[in-house]
């Protein structure tokens, strides 16, 4: 296996666990030492209403991620779509949209995505999600 076809099938197995919905699955993808970071501004890391929004450094603090996000969102109203995914060497880049609808409030949303991945050894070392985070704060906001 290459590491391109590697990167590739790590990044399109996270897109699949991802949306099978098991955080110890999707978990067991990533590093102990991941750089997971959010593009949210830093003064929202530690908002009440999107405590999902904050940086991750191993495999269980991604779970915990995956548990709270799952948490605060209404279930069976999510739908999110994967429109590329590029990869170059060991990083990847997803494209795409988030069709969630917030648990609180009730209010549903749509926000573009971009996520970028590293890949080495088989697991993921890079976890960054560049998204439209103002739509989601809004959709959280009483």
């Amino acid at each position: 296996m290459t590491k391109t076809t590697g990167t590739r099938a790590v990044t399109e197995e996270l897109l699949r666990r991802i949306g099978e919905g098991d955080p110890e699955r999707i978990a067991a993808l990533y590093a102990d030492g991941v750089d997971w970071r959010l593009s949210w501004p830093e003064d929202a890391h530690d908002r009440a209403e999107t405590p999902w929004i904050r940086h991750r450094f191993t495999g269980a603090e991604a779970a915990d991620h995956f548990r709270s996000l799952a948490a605060h969102h209404r279930p069976g109203a999510a739908d999110t779509r994967v429109e590329h995914v590029l990869v170059d060497g060991a990083d990847a880049v997803a494209l795409g949209e988030i069709r969630q609808t917030a648990a609180p409030t009730g209010r549903p949303y749509r926000a573009a995505f971009a996520l970028h991945l590293t890949v080495r050894d088989g697991l993921i070392v890079r976890h960054h999600v560049y998204e439209d985070s103002l739509t989601v704060a809004r959709a959280f906001t009483p």
